[in-house]
C-alpha cells in the first residue's frame, strides 16, 4: 500500500514538473525586475499619455546617438524611483533610443503581461523548492545575459534598502558585477547617468514645511510628483550626464574590483551632484546667514581688529560699518524675482527686438564645464540690458543665474531691489581711500566663490560708448584672482562672451556723452520714460560664447602656481589674462549688416557714392571676414545683398544717410547716397562694433602705404606694425599670444586671397601691390583715420598748454572745444574723429610717453611728425 501510494506520488511529482518545465519554458528566468519592450497596448497607451507633458530637449538626446552602436547601455539616477524608472522606459522607447527593460533591483509587477506574471510567480515559488533559497537575478547569470543579448538596463545607486543589502549582507553589488562582466567581455559598457528636475529653484538651505511633508525638488515624494506632473508638467525636465565608459574605466583603475566598485559609485555620484548643482546653483542661503558667515570669519574678524587699532576707534563701530558696507553690497537672490525678469525679458523681446540668435554648443560646453569650479561670465558691455539678457538665457536654457556685479548708480528703487532678487550685488566705481569697503567687498567675492555661485561681471567697467571693446578694467579680476589664489575654489572658468544688437537702445545718449555732454544719472525718472523705447523695434539680439577658460588650465603654462608668484607676477598674470578675455570676446562678436553697412559708408572716400561703390567697399570686407572665419549674422550668411539693401533703407529713414539722384528729373538716373555729417558719430557706433577683424589688416595696409612703393618685403612691416599696435594699445587689445611678425604674415595672405597682392615670382618674401589692391588697401587703412585725428587734436592741445596748467576735467573740455574749431577749419575731415573717449586715451597715451605739456618738445616734434605722416598717407 505504501509502495503504491508512493508511486502514485511519484508519477504526479513527475507530471506537476513536466507541467511546471513547460509552462516555465525549462528555465526559471523569469524575474520581475525584467519588462520587456512588448506589454499590453493599455498599458503601453497609460504610460505615454501619463508621461506626456515631460518634455526632453533635443540637445540632451545628442549625446545618446554618440554612444557606439555595439555598446551596452545602463541608465543611473541617484535615488530610487519607479516614477523615473518608467518614464526613461516609456519616453525612450518612443524616440528610438535604448530603453531600459531591465531595472537592476527594481521589480515591476502590474504593467508585466499577465503570462509573465503567472510564470514569474511560479518560477518563485518552484526555484524555492528545488534550491531552498531565494532566485537572485545576478548569481543566475540573468541579468548578465539579458544586457549580453543587447537589453538596456537602469539602476538607481542610493537606497536604504539596496545598500544594505551590499553593503551588510553581503549580496551582489550591482556596480561590482557590471565591473566584472564588462572585465570578461570586449563590448564596451556605456553607463549614463540621468537627472530629473521637477523645479529649477535652488535648494534651500533651511527646508521648508512643504518639503518635509511632500520632499524636496531634488527628491520629491509621490504626491509633490503627481501634483507637479498633473498641474504643471513644463516644469519637469531631464538632463542626461556624459556618459562612462566601463571598459575605459575598469583598464584606467587599476585597483581591486571592489575597490573599483567604490571609486565607481562615488564619481558617478559626485558627477550626478556636480550636474545638479550646473543646473539649479549650489545651496541658496539666505541673506542673513551669507552676511554672518562674511562677518564672523577668522580673516575679516582680524583684518578689523587691526583695522580699528590704527584708527584708534571702537570696534563696534568698525564692524558696524562692515555691516552697512554689506548691505550696501549683497546680493538677495530669489528664485521668484527671477522669475519676474525672465517674464519681463520676454515682452522686451517680443515687442522691441526680432528674437535672440546665440549657439546652444558652446553653451552646453560652459554648462559642462561648470561642474569643475564657478564659472566668471564676462560679456562685453553695450547695454543696460546686458545685465538682464545673460541670466534671462541662463534661466531658459536650465543654469543657475549668476550673481552679476553691478554699479552702485543702479542700486535706486525700484530698480535696485529687483535687480538684488535677480543676483545684482553692488559695487562703487573706486575703492580709493576706502580700504575697509575693499576688505568687505574681497570677502564677499571669497565667500560666493566658496559657496560654488557663478559671477557675471564686465570687465570694461562701464557700457561702451564708442561701440568697441574698452580697455579692460583689471580691479574685480584681481579681487578674483586673490579669492582663487587662498582657495575659495578648486578651478575658476572664464567664460568671455559677446552681446550685440542690431541697434542699441542708448545710441542717443551715447551720442551726447561722446560730444561731451554729461551722463545722465540713473534713476526713477529714466525708468518711466524708457517706455518710449517700446514704440521702436531694434532687431536682432547676437549672444556667442568663447571656449571657457581654465585658471588650473592656464596656469599649467607657468613654471610655478600662483601661491608662490610675486605681486608684480600675479599683476602680469592679471594683466595677460584681461587682453586674453578682449581677444576672445573680439574673436567671437558677430558681424551685424548694420556694422558692415556703416564701415563702409564712413570708409568711402568719396562724399557721395553710389549703391556699385558701396558694395565695393562691402564685398571688400566680406572677403576678408571670410578669411578670418568671422562669425556672421545669418542675414549677411544667407544674402548679403539683400541685407546690404534692408539696412541702407533703414539708415535712409533715420536720416543717417540721403539718398538722390545724379538728375532730379529723370527717374531712370543713376541713384547716389550721402552722409548726414551730424549723424556720422552714430554710424561710427555701429562700425566699431565690427572694427576688432579689421584693425590687424588696416595696421598692415598702414605699413605697406608707409613704405611708399609697388614692391615691399614682409620683414620691412614688422617694426611699422609693432609701432601701430603700442600706439593705440588704449583703443585696441591686442593679441598677448600672436607676435606682430605673425599677425602680419596673416593679414598678407589674406590680401593675396582678395588679389591685393602678388607674391614675387623670385625674390623670396616680396610681395608686390596690384593696381586694384593699391585702392582696396586704402580701404582698409581708413579704419584708423578717426583715431589719428583724434589723437592729432588731442597733441595740438598739449604743444600750445603749459604742463599742469589745468586739471583733467578741464583739460578734456579745452580738448572739445580745440577739436570743434578744428573740425570747422577742416583741419579734421571726420565729424566722429571729435571723440571723448578717443581724446581721454590719447591723453593717457602721451602722458605715459612723456608728453605732460608744451615742455616736451622733442618728443612732441617726433609724435607731431609721425601723425602728420600718416594723415597724409590716409588723405582722400
Amino acid at each position: 500500500m505504501v509502495a503504491w501510494f508512493g508511486n502514485k506520488f511519484r508519477n504526479f511529482s513527475i507530471k506537476i514538473r513536466s507541467w511546471v518545465d513547460r509552462a516555465l519554458d525549462g528555465t526559471n528566468d523569469h524575474y520581475l525586475n525584467y519588462l520587456p519592450g512588448r506589454i499590453s497596448w493599455f498599458s503601453a497607451w497609460m504610460l505615454k499619455l501619463f508621461y506626456s507633458g515631460i518634455k526632453i530637449d533635443k540637445t540632451q538626446t545628442t549625446i545618446l546617438k554618440n554612444i557606439p552602436e555595439d555598446a551596452i547601455v545602463l541608465y543611473v539616477n541617484k535615488f530610487k524611483s519607479y516614477f523615473e524608472y518608467l518614464f526613461y522606459y516609456t519616453r525612450f522607447k518612443e524616440d528610438g533610443f535604448p530603453f531600459p527593460e531591465i531595472g537592476l533591483d527594481y521589480k515591476i509587477f502590474s504593467l508585466q503581461p499577465i503570462s509573465r506574471i503567472f510564470k514569474s510567480l511560479l518560477s518563485y515559488v518552484d526555484y524555492i523548492f528545488k534550491n531552498r533559497s531565494f532566485p537572485d537575478a545576478y548569481k543566475s547569470g540573468f541579468i548578465r545575459r539579458k544586457l549580453a543579448n543587447e537589453r538596456c538596463g537602469f539602476l538607481s545607486l542610493v537606497g536604504k534598502k539596496s545598500f544594505y543589502r551590499w553593503f551588510v549582507k553581503a549580496k551582489t553589488d550591482p556596480l561590482w558585477y557590471l565591473i566584472e562582466m564588462q572585465r570578461s567581455i570586449d563590448r564596451p559598457i556605456y553607463i549614463v547617468p540621468t537627472l530629473m528636475f521637477f523645479e529649477k529653484k535652488p535648494i534651500p538651505s533651511n527646508p521648508t514645511l512643504t518639503d518635509i511633508l511632500f520632499g524636496t525638488q531634488q527628491r520629491p515624494r509621490k504626491i509633490r510628483r503627481l501634483v507637479t506632473l498633473f498641474r504643471t508638467p513644463e516644469k519637469i525636465f531631464v538632463e542626461i550626464s556624459e556618459p562612462v565608459n566601463l571598459k575605459h574605466f575598469v583598464s584606467q583603475a587599476g585597483n581591486p574590483i571592489e575597490h573599483q566598485s567604490l571609486l565607481l559609485r562615488r564619481n558617478l555620484l559626485l558627477q550626478i551632484n556636480r550636474h545638479r548643482q550646473s543646473i539649479i546653483g549650489p545651496i541658496l542661503k539666505s541673506r542673513e546667514e551669507l552676511k554672518e558667515s562674511i562677518l564672523t570669519n577668522d580673516r575679516l574678524q582680524h583684518f578689523m581688529d587691526q583695522h580699528a587699532s590704527k584708527r584708534a576707534i571702537p570696534i563696534q563701530r568698525v564692524r558696524k560699518e562692515a555691516t552697512e558696507y554689506i548691505e550696501e553690497i549683497a546680493a538677495n537672490y530669489s528664485i521668484g524675482t527671477i522669475k519676474i525678469i525672465e517674464a519681463i525679458i520676454t515682452l522686451i523681446i517680443k515687442f522691441m527686438f526680432d528674437g535672440i540668435a546665440y549657439s546652444t554648443d558652446t553653451l552646453n560646453r560652459i554648462k559642462s564645464i561648470s561642474k569643475k569650479g564657478p564659472i566668471i561670465f564676462i560679456p562685453c558691455h553695450k547695454s543696460h540690458i546686458d545685465y538682464l539678457i545673460l541670466s534671462y538665457l541662463m534661466f531658459r536654457n536650465n543654469m543657475p543665474c549668476p550673481h552679476i556685479a553691478a554699479g552702485k548708480n543702479l542700486s535706486f528703487w525700484p530698480i535696485g531691489p529687483l535687480f538684488r532678487g535677480g543676483g545684482a550685488f553692488f559695487i562703487r566705481r573706486t575703492f580709493r581711500g576706502a580700504i575697509l569697503y575693499a576688505k568687505v567687498f574681497s570677502e564677499y567675492i571669497y565667500k560666493l566663490l566658496e559657496e560654488g555661485f557663478n559671477i557675471e561681471f564686465f570687465i570694461e567697467g562701464g557700457r561702451s560708448r564708442t561701440g568697441k571693446l574698452l580697455i579692460p578694467k583689471l580691479g574685480l579680476l584681481s579681487i578674483l584672482l586673490d579669492a582663487y589664489k587662498t582657495g575659495a575654489c578648486e578651478d575658476m572658468i572664464f567664460a568671455p562672451i559677446f552681446i550685440g544688437y542690431d541697434r542699441v537702445l542708448e545710441e542717443s545718449s551715447y551720442l551726447n556723452e561722446i560730444e561731451g555732454g554729461q551722463k545722465e544719472p540713473e534713476s526713477l525718472r529714466q525708468v518711466i520714460k524708457a517706455r518710449k523705447f517700446l514704440k521702436k523695434r531694434y532687431g536682432r539680439i547676437y549672444i556667442q560664447f568663447h571656449e571657457p577658460i581654465s585658471i588650473n588650465a592656464l596656469l599649467e603654462n607657468y613654471d610655478k602656481p600662483i601661491q608662490e608668484m610675486t605681486q608684480k607676477e600675479i599683476n602680469t598674470f592679471c594683466r595677460n589674462l584681461g587682453n586674453r578675455i578682449l581677444n576672445a570676446i573680439d574673436g567671437v562678436s558677430v558681424v551685424t549688416p548694420h556694422a558692415l553697412v556703416a564701415s563702409a559708408i564712413l570708409n568711402c572716400a568719396r562724399k557721395r557714392f553710389s549703391y556699385e561703390h558701396l558694395m565695393d567697399h562691402i564685398e571688400t570686407y566680406m572677403s576678408c571676414l571670410f578669411f578670418q572665419e568671422a562669425k556672421l549674422a545669418d542675414t549677411l550668411l544667407f544674402d548679403h545683398v539683400h541685407a546690404v539693401e534692408h539696412v541702407l533703407d533703414i539708415y535712409t529713414q533715420r536720416k543717417l544717410i540721403e539718398k538722390n539722384s545724379e538728375d532730379q528729373t529723370d527717374p531712370s538716373s543713376e541713384e547716389y547716397f550721402t552722409v548726414n555729417v551730424e549723424k556720422r558719430p552714430v554710424l561710427d557706433y555701429y562700425k566699431n562694433n565690427c572694427i576688432s577683424f579689421f584693425i590687424p589688416v588696416a595696421f598692415t595696409a598702414l605699413a605697406i602705404l608707409e613704405k611708399d612703393a609697388f614692391q615691399f618685403s614682409a620683414a620691412e612691416l614688422h617694426s611699422e606694425y609693432t609701432f601701430l599696435q603700442e600706439f593705440f594699445k588704449n583703443e585696441f587689445a591686442y593679441n598677448i599670444d600672436r607676435t606682430p611678425e605673425y599677425i602680419v604674415r596673416k593679414s598678407l595672405k589674406a590680401f593675396i586671397e582678395d588679389a591685393i597682392l602678388t607674391p614675387h615670382p623670385s625674390l623670396p618674401d616680396t610681395y608686390n601691390i596690384t593696381s586694384e589692391g593699391f585702392r582696396k588697401i586704402k580701404f582698409y587703412s581708413r579704419f584708423l583715420k578717426p583715431f589719428f585725428e583724434s589723437y592729432w587734436i588731442v597733441l595740438n592741445h598739449l604743444r600750445r598748454s603749459p604742463q599742469n596748467s589745468v586739471d583733467a576735467k578741464e583739460r578734456i573740455k579745452k580738448i572739445q572745444s580745440l577739436g570743434n574749431r578744428m573740425e570747422k577749419k577742416n583741419e579734421i575731415e571726420l565729424k566722429e574723429a571729435l571723440s571723448k573717449v578717443n581724446y581721454m586715451n590719447a591723453v593717457d597715451f602721451f602722458t605715459n610717453h612723456g608728453i605732460r605739456g608744451s615742455e616736451n618738445t622733442e618728443k612732441i616734434e617726433f609724435y607731431t611728425e609721425t601723425l602728420q605722416k600718416y594723415l597724409n598717407f590716409l588723405q582722400t
